[in-house]
């Protein structure tokens, strides 16, 4: 049982830290409902990207943002919400 209890413990410590992580990273609305994320989707959220940067984060150019892309483009912050 003591073991139980500290695996949910620490269950829940994991959780709550992930959640507030996310909870306080801006979320880019896909507007269009199309599975990636436009410049014009991306702008909404992250005002100072450039069409360039969106270029640069876009790796297998497909005019668009999966998600991967757009995460990783945060991540190494080249994406900065205002």
């Amino acid at each position: 049982m003591t073991k139980f209890a500290l695996v949910l413990a620490a269950s829940a410590l994991t959780a709550t830290a992930v959640f507030a992580q996310d909870a306080a990273a801006p979320v880019v609305a896909d507007t269009d409902a199309n599975g990636t994320f436009s410049l014009a989707e991306v702008q909404a959220v992250y005002t100072a990207v450039t069409e360039e940067a969106f270029k640069a984060a876009d790796t297998d150019a497909s005019g668009e943002l999966s998600a991967e892309e757009l995460q990783a483009a945060v991540d190494a912050g080249a994406f900065v919400a205002a």
